[in-house]
């Protein structure tokens, strides 16, 4: 079965799991101890930092260890947010950032803190201008930056170097989420503090890194010990770790190769889709992205029935749909970026994916993603408007209230036909991805949209769209 959902996880590079049966021999003994067996696991363990960092581009007294790339990005936030307690009390997030970095923003939030959400173009990407900006107006002093090297969900890269001359300008540290992008080389920039997490590239799970440069202020917070400089308390999985840094190793040996390898089989994903299948916004940089991710959003489909068709045809994809989320809410990078949400696939290659899976995926997804619209509900009630508003132009509400995406925009096509240009169509709708998806629909479809208001005392909202075309 071709697995193409690497953005979430690997499995096994194989030098992942030879490093760690031969450290269990020698690295199930406490590193801090001075006896024979405490230096054999010690001495594995300072050979795994210095190849992790050099990986990485850092000092290896740099390096931290950490149980998971969740807990990096956590500790590094917390940590850099109280060494510049006295500093500031304002962190800034990109709108895309990964749920950790948000959740991790919401913690200071609710601790009494500021947080400021830095916007994004169409394809995902920050612009450092709009850091510069944010970090003028933090009214209560910026303490810290989180941007992503590269967005999880769309492939697009950030302009990490630029955005830290900007931080570096303001004299405020930059904390980079590496996960994605660390497989494929280092973070160039004058960054502050980076993470990475060892599954995304082949290594455990179990395995997180965490950098903190020279000169940034920084203070643990939580339970701490004499560990990992404090910052990753509890007894090293040193056999886990011996594995992650091998395997990032052996990961940048055939890096450069196989991206350009991998990109390709992406361009032509890409440029195939939407001449595919009809009704698709392919989303993300086209140029500025990772080498192995593509993402299409899919008019009139429920994405969570499309991955299971594409499951049952032997394909193992991904998704940033609303209709894929126990929340029932739209993706926050693709609502921050504007696309469409619905009916959502994240295609991520592995490293050795074959240009013949590649193929038979392009073969099926027309199928599948057919099959799925014919299954989609009947039509909800739709109601004429009393009287002739907007100069006398006929006008149209469809009641979509209480139905999930994608049934309000379907609706919508549906009816946009049967009133004169120039005529309104107001979608009644209570889906959060409504709001997304409305206007995507609008912009995919040449039509204006006008805005949304309340839905009188009843539930949900008011979505007006005018017929141009």
């Amino acid at each position: 079965m071709p697995y193409f959902d690497a953005a979430s996880s690997l499995p096994p590079h194989p030098v992942a799991t030879q490093a760690l049966l031969a450290a269990l021999d020698d690295g199930w003994a406490d590193p801090s101890r001075p006896h024979r067996e405490g230096r054999k696991a010690r001495l594995l363990l300072d050979a795994a930092r210095e190849a992790a960092a050099d990986a990485v581009g850092c000092r290896p007294d740099e390096l931290t260890f950490t149980s998971s790339g969740t807990r990096a990005l956590h500790t590094g936030v917390a940590g850099a947010l109280a060494g510049r307690a006295r500093a500031g009390r304002e962190l800034l997030v990109s709108a895309v950032e990964h749920s950790a970095v948000l959740h991790a923003a919401e913690a200071h939030r609710a601790a009494g803190g500021g947080v400021t959400e830095i916007g994004v173009d169409r394809e995902g990407r920050v612009a450092p201008e709009a850091v510069a900006a944010a970090l003028r107006a933090a009214s209560r002093g910026p303490a810290l930056v989180c941007v992503q090297s590269a967005n999880h969900e769309v492939g697009t890269r950030q302009p990490v170097a630029e955005i830290a001359e900007v931080c570096a300008a303001a004299g405020v540290p930059l904390l980079v989420d590496a996960a994605q992008s660390l497989p494929w080389g280092r973070v160039e920039g004058g960054w502050s503090l980076l993470a990475g997490s060892a599954h995304k590239w082949g290594g455990p799970a179990g395995v997180g890194l965490l950098v903190v440069r020279k000169g940034t202020r920084f203070a643990p917070v939580g339970p701490t010990d004499e560990r990992e400089s404090g910052r990753a308390p509890g007894f090293e999985d040193i056999p886990a770790i011996v594995a992650a840094a091998a395997s990032l190793r052996a990961v940048r040996q055939d890096a450069a190769a196989e991206a350009a390898r991998l990109a390709g089989l992406v361009d032509r994903i890409r440029e195939r889709v939407p001449a595919l299948v009809p009704d698709v916004e392919v989303v993300g940089a086209a140029e500025e992205r990772l080498p192995g991710i593509v993402t299409f959003s899919c008019l009139y489909v429920d994405g969570e029935a499309l991955l299971h068709a594409l499951d049952r045809e032997g394909f193992a994809v991904s998704s940033g749909s609303s209709c894929t989320s126990s929340t029932l809410t739209p993706s926050h990078v693709l609502r921050a970026m504007g696309v469409l949400s619905e009916g959502n696939v994240r295609v991520s290659l592995p490293p050795g994916t074959a240009e013949q899976d590649v193929e038979r995926f392009l073969a099926v997804l027309p199928g599948a993603v057919a099959g799925v619209r014919e299954q989609l509900a009947p039509p909800v009630p739709v109601t004429v408007d009393a009287g002739e508003p907007d100069g006398g132009h006929g006008a149209l509400t469809v009641d979509a209230l209480g139905r999930r995406c994608p049934v309000p925009v379907i609706e919508l096509s549906r009816v946009i036909g049967r009133v004169p240009v120039g005529g309104v169509v107001t979608v009644l709708a209570d889906d959060a991805a409504a709001r997304l998806d409305i206007p995507a629909w609008c912009d995919m479809r040449g039509q204006e949209y006008l805005g949304e208001a309340p839905h009188g005392a009843g539930p949900g909202t008011a979505y007006r769209v005018r017929r141009v075309v």
